[in-house]
């Protein structure tokens, strides 16, 4: 049972978190032909792919090493703020490629620069298993190559969905701080019957930020 929960949250993190990647591979690849197209989204969605599990087998090595866990789990705090705080239609410079290969470039580069909050959030939440890892990356696939549009759409009409998002990544960033071999034992030592509700509060406060600044932002 806990499995199937963390692969739902996986999977709502690949459904929040690839918007962008799908909206990139798009736009790398809308100059090509119908025919090339598809196979520069194939070509360099596989390598993305390859490229993610090979940058997450690393962070769950590097995440094992003392305080680095818990400056993942900042890092995280920060970018599920940051989820929600962006514009919802931020200015993204993308120049046009016209051959497979220049598309297939674009898109790697991309990825690999946008895929860190993906890469942390599922070696944070599946905890070094190897094999949620695996099977949470795949599932980024089909959420990649054909989700694009109806990502755009679904947090289109129903933008609690990156509010879920957030706090998901939040509470995780929280159980990381725990987890961590130095931070973890600090905090059990300055709050011994508090710090186990650390993820929960940090998840609530990450949400209600978002919200606020949400309600701040002028016309909303």
């Amino acid at each position: 049972m806990e499995t199937i929960v963390l692969l739902g949250q996986i999977l709502l993190i690949n459904l929040v978190l690839s918007g962008d990647n799908a909206l990139v591979i798009a736009m790398a690849s809308r100059d090509l032909p119908e025919l090339h197209r598809k196979r520069a989204v194939w070509i360099g969605t596989g390598a993305a792919v390859l490229l993610r599990c090979i940058l997450t087998f690393a962070a769950v090595l590097l995440l094992k090493i003392p305080f680095l866990q818990a400056g993942g789990a900042l890092l995280l705090i920060w970018i599920a703020i940051k989820l929600m705080t962006q514009k919802e239609h931020e200015d993204v410079a993308m120049s046009r490629s016209l051959t497979i290969w220049a598309a297939v470039n674009t898109i790697l580069v991309a990825d690999f620069v946008m895929s860190l909050d993906n890469v942390l959030a599922i070696a944070g939440l599946a905890n070094g298993d190897l094999a949620l890892i695996v099977i949470g990356i795949l599932l980024s696939i089909p959420i990649v190559v054909w989700g694009s549009g109806l990502i755009s759409k679904l947090l289109h009409h129903f933008p609690v969905l990156l509010y879920i998002g957030a706090g998901i990544l939040a509470f995780t960033a929280g159980e990381m701080l725990i987890q961590d071999s130095r931070v973890g034992l600090l905090l059990a030592s300055w709050m011994p019957y508090a710090h186990n509700a650390l993820p929960i509060v940090i998840a609530g406060v990450v949400v209600l930020i978002g919200g606020l600044q949400t309600i701040r932002r002028p016309g909303t």
